[in-house]
């Protein structure tokens, strides 16, 4: 007899499973788009922390006084005034402070670009006795408090007859460690033998510094000439202590006596509101102005 042969059922197909990779990957772009969200919101947060000062500063300049008084942190003025800003310019010597401060700042500025610049490619190149010594002290400089320095500059000041003047002013801030070391790091960067060619056509150190190198170095004098602008025309501590005349008054100064309520009795929050706002449009328009050409140094530097 023929055996009779029984069919055998087909053979179960499992699923397929989704691959361990590609759940990884899922696994990890959604941890990416949830730290990236994370970071965003807390830098938005840190942002309006930063910024809501200013803006409470923006809106009580147009504020009139009771309102600024009596609701000083509303954002949109209920009645809007320039009472304040018309006040500045016929109540305040504001003119005379922004023609002082803008002389101070220029030539302080100048003289911070022009001197540091030179301490940095003696400090960089030059090889003298003592060369380490002095950047060491330049070093020690940078970690001393502005303020504990405000007494012996005063003395000082008083001894050689430069106080409450110009001189006594602006002198002692021609020079600054920081920018020493900015423009002394920025030059250790470019190698010798862009001097080399100088030096056998009989260039002298001057020479070979202002022609060759010095061109070289415009990232770093822009950010020096940045750093010097904006720390000349916030400076306070030193004017305070290099003079005393109202006719030397700077817009810190100034605004400082209009904070100290030298005009009159009541709180007078839009008119030093105005003035703080009036004083920091320059160091906004300088810094965005300077901002894009800083990039496009730093780029051109890289790419050289």
């Amino acid at each position: 007899m023929n055996a009779v042969t029984t069919p055998q059922a087909p053979a179960a197909v499992a699923p397929e499973a989704t691959p361990a990779p590609t759940m990884r990957k899922r696994s990890v772009g959604w941890r990416l788009r949830t730290g990236s969200g994370l970071s965003y919101l807390m830098l938005g947060v840190l942002a309006l922390v930063y910024i809501y000062p200013f803006l409470i500063t923006l809106s009580s300049a147009f504020k009139t006084d009771d309102e600024a008084t009596n609701d000083p942190l509303r954002l949109i003025p209920q009645i809007w005034s320039f009472a304040s800003f018309e006040r500045l310019f016929t109540d305040v010597p504001l003119p005379l402070w922004t023609m002082n401060t803008i002389f101070v700042t220029i030539t302080i500025t100048l003289g911070r670009v022009f001197f540091d610049s030179l301490a940095g490619y003696a400090l960089s190149r030059l090889r003298f006795r003592g060369r380490g010594l002095i950047f060491a002290s330049l070093v020690a400089v940078m970690a001393v408090p502005g303020v504990v320095l405000l007494i012996p500059r005063f003395l000082i000041l008083k001894q050689f007859g430069m106080y409450d003047s110009y001189a006594g002013m602006i002198v002692p801030l021609l020079v600054d460690a920081a920018g020493i070391f900015i423009m002394k790091q920025f030059f250790e960067s470019i190698p010798n033998g862009v001097e080399e060619a100088a030096r056998l056509d009989g260039a002298g150190v001057f020479r070979t510094f202002w022609t060759i190198v010095l061109p070289m170095a415009r990232p770093a004098l822009v950010t020096l000439f940045i750093l010097s602008f904006q720390g000349s025309w916030n400076e306070f501590g030193h004017f305070i202590v290099s003079r005393q005349s109202p006719e030397t008054n700077t817009l810190t100064t100034g605004i400082a006596s209009l904070f100290s309520g030298q005009l009159g009795s009541g709180n007078e929050f839009p008119l030093k509101m105005a003035a703080a706002v009036l004083m920091t449009i320059p160091i906004a328009i300088m810094f965005f102005v300077f901002q894009k050409r800083l990039i496009n140094t730093t780029e051109g530097s890289e790419k050289g």
